[in-house]
């Protein structure tokens, strides 16, 4: 029965360092999944790791204030969690930017998982990213992420000093990759905002301000397939970055 115990305990406590990921994260939160769906799968997940670490999980519990190791293990799963949230944060910043540039500034979408307005473009992106990442070997990176982390940082374990520094270059440079998703499109825009620049000093008398919504609105809709077909090797190198900047934290 005490074997039992521990287990079940273990399973809860590793759930913990899930829980953030399945539940708050992009890719995971852009389809709307029921709670009760999203806790059996980080329970599944969470058995299945203890099962397969008995002496990073079960091994380590005897002693140890639960309390603690349950603050210990969200810190942990939320740490995993921040570099895809950064990721799509990245995205939808650079979409952001293409929707002002192109005249979308006012067309939103709403998000029943979270609640809020999101950028057109940005959504746009960001379905497109999540799209490589479940097509890819990005689920079975993560779950290797997940194992190899309890090998690193057994239940109960605190992030080493190492991690802040990784977070914070990791930042900086998945915004820069970020905009080059949309780097085309925001070339090509640029490039009309300046054509029609100067097209209304030698021809005052047109409505520049209407021609250039209607110009930029086209080139929008021809190039931005091009852009995100053309980005698959770019979101693909954003989710390795991604798991190897998790794969520092531990």
């Amino acid at each position: 029965m005490g074997g039992l115990q521990e287990w079940l305990s273990a399973v809860l406590l590793v759930s913990l360092r899930l829980i953030p990921m399945l539940a708050f994260s992009p890719p995971f939160t852009l389809v709307r999944i029921p709670g009760v769906a999203r806790l059996i799968l980080s329970l599944s997940l969470a058995a299945w790791l203890v099962t397969g670490h008995p002496a990073q999980t079960t091994g380590v519990i005897q002693g140890q204030s639960l309390l603690a190791m349950s603050a210990s293990e969200l810190i942990i799963g939320i740490a995993f969690a921040l570099p895809l949230q950064l990721a799509f944060a990245a995205l939808m910043t650079a979409g952001r930017a293409v929707d002002l540039q192109a005249g979308y500034a006012f067309a939103m979408i709403a998000d029943p998982a979270s609640n809020s307005q999101l950028p057109l473009i940005g959504m746009l992106f960001a379905y497109a990213a999540a799209a490589v990442f479940f097509t890819t070997a990005g689920p079975a990176d993560l779950l290797a992420l997940w194992a190899l982390s309890l090998d690193h940082l057994p239940l109960g374990s605190v992030l080493g000093g190492n991690a802040l520094p990784a977070l914070t270059a990791f930042t900086g440079a998945i915004f820069l990759m970020a905009f080059g998703a949309g780097g085309l499109v925001l070339v090509v825009l640029f490039l009309i905002d300046a054509t029609i620049a100067l097209v209304s000093r030698t021809l005052p008398q047109m409505n520049v301000l209407f021609l250039g919504f209607q110009v930029k609105t086209i080139a929008t809709l021809l190039i931005l397939p091009v852009a995100i077909g053309g980005s698959g090797a770019l979101y693909l190198r954003m989710f390795r970055f991604a798991l190897e900047t998790m794969a520092r934290l531990t």
